[in-house]
């Protein structure tokens, strides 16, 4: 694996939501609005990350209550919604909260992922990501998205910055 930058550097997590903290499914029925499926160890690994140190959120090309619904609960440090742009997204994001792109990690699924995948220090695609964007990213987990693709890479990243010891040591 060769990375564009040392995992150590790693100050934010940025998440797509549809196809990454999901399996991009959207369902509809008879009541108003949507409904998406969220992992809940790709939830708990948000949480790790944070108690690391680490800002977490998401950018996503959609507006949606499921999103803002999940991103409440997981009390995430940003939320970017309907950047249908996502490179201009990153880049009001990153100034925004006074960060570098080499500075973060983001982890997508499709097309729209590319401009922020190709600004940030790390670039992650979930298993199941296309094929154009499995082939730009610095690593691909082994789990697709809304499967615990969130909570491999996670894992990966914590230990890398040698955290994962402390953020679950109080499991052990």
């Amino acid at each position: 694996m060769s990375l564009a930058a040392d995992p150590k550097s790693i100050r934010a997590v940025i998440l797509d939501v549809d196809g990454v903290l999901t399996d991009g499914r959207i369902g509809y029925g008879p009541v108003p609005g949507e409904i998406k499926f969220f992992d809940v160890k790709d939830g708990h690994a948000i949480k790790l990350m944070q108690r690391a140190g680490l800002q977490v959120g998401v950018l996503s090309g959609r507006r949606s209550e499921a999103n803002r619904q999940r991103c409440a609960e997981l009390g995430l440090d940003f939320a970017y919604e309907g950047e249908k742009n996502k490179g201009d997204g990153l880049e009001k994001l990153l100034q925004e909260r006074g960060l570098k792109g080499e500075e973060c990690l983001y982890v997508g699924d499709d097309l729209i992922d590319l401009p922020p995948m190709r600004r940030c220090g790390i670039a992650v695609a979930v298993g199941d990501a296309v094929a154009e964007v499995a082939a730009e990213a610095d690593w691909t987990t082994r789990a697709g998205g809304g499967r615990g693709a969130v909570r491999e890479m996670a894992e990966w990243l914590l230990k890398q910055q040698e955290k994962w010891a402390d953020v679950t040591r109080r499991y052990f």
